[in-house]
C-alpha cells in the first residue's frame, strides 16, 4: 500500500472512530457500573448562621494565567468530524459569555490531517477565554514530539497544552496504541520545551497518588484527574465492539478506575503545589462544591454540557448557569464567601 493511500486510510480511521463515539456519548448510557464519584459519601455540615451576604460570595479564580469568572472548565470532548465544528462552536460561545475554561477534543485528527483543523476552531467566537488544546499522551510514543504538541498549541490559539492519558481506553480499542513503555520521560520533554502550560488529564479512571508524585515532578503545571464515576469510556468501547468477546471484555472493566473524590485526595497528597482540575461525573454545583472543597482549584464537566451543546449554545449556558448558583449558594450555607475559604472547609464531612 502506497504513503498517500496509507495516509488516507488513518483519517478515515480517525473520522470513523470519532463519528461512533460521538455518536454513543450523544445517545446511549455510557456510565460505569458498580462506581460512583464518591462524592455521595460526603455532606456540607448546613451552616445557619453563614454570617456573609450571599450576594458578594465570589466565585472568581486565577487558572494558568487568567480569571475565571466560576472554577468550571468545559472539558475535552470533541473536533475533528464536522460534526464537532457546531458543537465546539457552541460550547466556546458559553463559556465566552459566562467567562469560564474550555478544552478542546483529542487533536490527532488535525495532525493527521490538517483540514479537519476548522472542526477545532474556536477563537473567532471565544476570543477572551482560557483554551486548552488536547493531544494524546501516548502519541508520544508513536511520532509525535514538540512540534505537534506546539501546532496543535498554535492551531486552536490555546493558552495551555492537555495530554491525556487513557491505557484503558487504549487497550479496548481495536487498534489502540498500547504502546506506554517511556512515556513520562517524553511527557517531561514536552513540559521543558513548550512555551505554555502543560497539563495532564485522565479520561475516566483516576490519577493515583503514585502517579501525580511523577507527573509533578516531571515539571506538568496541572493535573486533571477524570476519575471514575462518570462516562466510561470501557462502556463506550463496549458499545463499538464488532464481536462479542471484545463487548464481553469491555464490559468486565465497567466498574474500573478510582472515583473522582479519592483520585482528588490522591493527586493533591501527590502533588500539593499543582493546579487540580477535579473531573469525572460532575454533574451540578454542589458536586463542584466538593470537589473543591477536598482539594481541587476548579471543576469540569463533559456529557451534560456535550448534550445542552447538541441543542444551542443558549442551552450550554443555561445548564452552566444552574450550576453556577448551585455553586454559590453551597458556598453560602457554609459560609465560605470565596474559593479560598470552601477550599478545604472543615464543614465537609463523611457521612
Amino acid at each position: 500500500m502506497s504513503e498517500s493511500m496509507l495516509n488516507m486510510s488513518t483519517k478515515q480511521a480517525n473520522g470513523k472512530r470519532k463519528e461512533e463515539q460521538l455518536y454513543i456519548s450523544l445517545h446511549q448510557c455510557v456510565n460505569g457500573k458498580e462506581i460512583s464519584t464518591g462524592l455521595e459519601a460526603y455532606q456540607f455540615v448546613h451552616q445557619a448562621l453563614p454570617e456573609i451576604n450571599l450576594a458578594e460570595v465570589n466565585l472568581s479564580t486565577p487558572l494558568f494565567g487568567k480569571t475565571l469568572s466560576a472554577p468550571l472548565v468545559i472539558s475535552s470532548m470533541v473536533g475533528g468530524i464536522e460534526a464537532a465544528r457546531r458543537l465546539n462552536q457552541n460550547l466556546a460561545q458559553a463559556a465566552q459569555v459566562l467567562g469560564l475554561a474550555m478544552g478542546v477534543g483529542s487533536q490527532r485528527c488535525f495532525i493527521d490531517n490538517p483540514e479537519t483543523a476548522p472542526t477545532y476552531q474556536v477563537r473567532q467566537v471565544a476570543p477572551d477565554i482560557l483554551l486548552f488544546a488536547n493531544l494524546g499522551a501516548v502519541q508520544l510514543n508513536n511520532g509525535y514530539g514538540v512540534d505537534e504538541c506546539r501546532r496543535a498549541v498554535e492551531m486552536v490559539g490555546a493558552d495551555a497544552l492537555i495530554l491525556h492519558l487513557n491505557p484503558l481506553q487504549e487497550a479496548l480499542q481495536p487498534g489502540g496504541n498500547t504502546n506506554f513503555a517511556g512515556l513520562l520521560s517524553r511527557i517531561e520533554q514536552v513540559c521543558r520545551a513548550l512555551p505554555v502550560p502543560v497539563i495532564v488529564k485522565e479520561v475516566g479512571c483516576g490519577i493515583a497518588e503514585n502517579v501525580a508524585r511523577k507527573l509533578a515532578d516531571a515539571g506538568v503545571s496541572g493535573i486533571d484527574v477524570a476519575g471514575a464515576g462518570g462516562t466510561s469510556w470501557s462502556e463506550v468501547e463496549r458499545h463499538r465492539s464488532a464481536t462479542e468477546l471484545d463487548s464481553n471484555i469491555a464490559a468486565t472493566f465497567a466498574s474500573w478506575g478510582i472515583s473522582t473524590a479519592e483520585s482528588i485526595q490522591m493527586a493533591r497528597r501527590g502533588a500539593p503545589g499543582l493546579t487540580l482540575i477535579a473531573s469525572g461525573g460532575i454533574r451540578n454545583g454542589l458536586d463542584v462544591a466538593k470537589a473543591i472543597a477536598l482539594g481541587a482549584d476548579a471543576a469540569g464537566m463533559a456529557i451534560p454540557l456535550l448534550k445542552a451543546a447538541n441543542i444551542s449554545a443558549e442551552s450550554v449556558i443555561g445548564v452552566l448557569r444552574e450550576v453556577i448558583e448551585e455553586l454559590r449558594i453551597a458556598m453560602f450555607c457554609v459560609g465560605a464567601s470565596n474559593l479560598k475559604e470552601l477550599k478545604g472547609s472543615p464543614f465537609l464531612k463523611r457521612k
